[in-house]
């Protein structure tokens, strides 16, 4: 339990120190980078427009379990939604972060200052939830002119999936400070893409075989989904206060964790 415990919150000079990470990483960014915020950000647009308006089309609606009835488009949009959201947080917790750690060597000589590993890995996860929170909110407005959410809805909906990037970012941390090297990310890939096939992402959790339906409901992303699904299309009843006690948790944990192992790999 130590190992777990969330360290002591920073005062304001922890947070200024976080914060310079963070700034570090705006002051390097490149032209090129500018490309890959746009890839990652097409490519849950193109899945919902193949799958959810394509295949939707012969689909039909569909019935949630609450009773109401959503076009698929609808339904696939916030599945999307918490992807993007995950998929830009991880990119950047996990192969930008491991090689800033394994191979650039940077936090060896950021650590040389007061900046300590908590602080280090506060500040990471900020500058990842920048770019989460750029495909969270583009992504809304493209669900909004499309008529699969209110406007209202979207407002509610970007701080869920804020907070799902914090998750999947905390996690890409954690587990970018238990790989050896980089053949050991296609793992990563593999489970990442599983999750995304089989988190209620195109069809609902109650369509699987029970002992299944038990182990996706488990899963973060199936958390993440219905979560945001509930908030754009049918939130009903306080179901999401367990998605959201669970996001937080997950958040609280990786990030102690993610310190925790940053702190005995950079001073050992």
């Amino acid at each position: 339990m130590v190992g777990l415990v969330l360290p002591r919150l920073v005062g304001s000079a922890g947070v200024r120190r976080s914060a310079s990470v963070a700034e570090r990483n705006l002051a390097a960014l490149k032209s090129a980078y500018w490309l890959v915020l746009l890839s990652g950000f097409l490519e849950p647009v193109l899945y919902l427009f193949s799958i959810g308006v394509g295949v939707g089309a012969l689909v039909g609606d569909l019935t949630l379990p609450g009773g109401q009835v959503v076009s698929y488009a609808a339904f696939v949009a916030p599945a999307m939604l918490a992807s993007s959201a995950m998929s830009g947080a991880l990119s950047e917790t996990t192969f930008n972060f491991f090689g800033k750690m394994k191979y650039m060597k940077l936090y060896d000589g950021v650590i040389a200052t007061p900046v300590q590993p908590f602080e280090i890995a506060l500040g990471e996860l900020g500058w990842a939830m920048i770019r989460g929170s750029l495909y969270s909110a583009a992504f809304l407005m493209i669900m909004v002119v499309m008529d699969l959410t209110t406007a209202a809805r979207a407002v509610v909906a970007f701080p869920a999936a804020v907070l799902v990037g914090f998750a999947f970012g905390a996690l890409g941390m954690t587990v970018s400070t238990l790989m050896r090297s980089w053949q050991d990310f296609d793992l990563m890939g593999s489970a990442q893409f599983t999750l995304f096939l089989f988190s209620g992402t195109f069809v609902p959790a109650e369509a699987y075989p029970a002992v299944l339906r038990w182990v996706v409901e488990l899963t973060p992303l199936y958390r993440s989904v219905h979560l945001i699904r509930g908030i754009s299309v049918a939130a009903s009843g306080w179901s999401w206060l367990l998605d959201v006690a669970y996001l937080v948790a997950l958040t609280a944990g990786m990030l102690a964790l993610a310190s925790r192992r940053m702190g005995r790999l950079l001073y050992k």
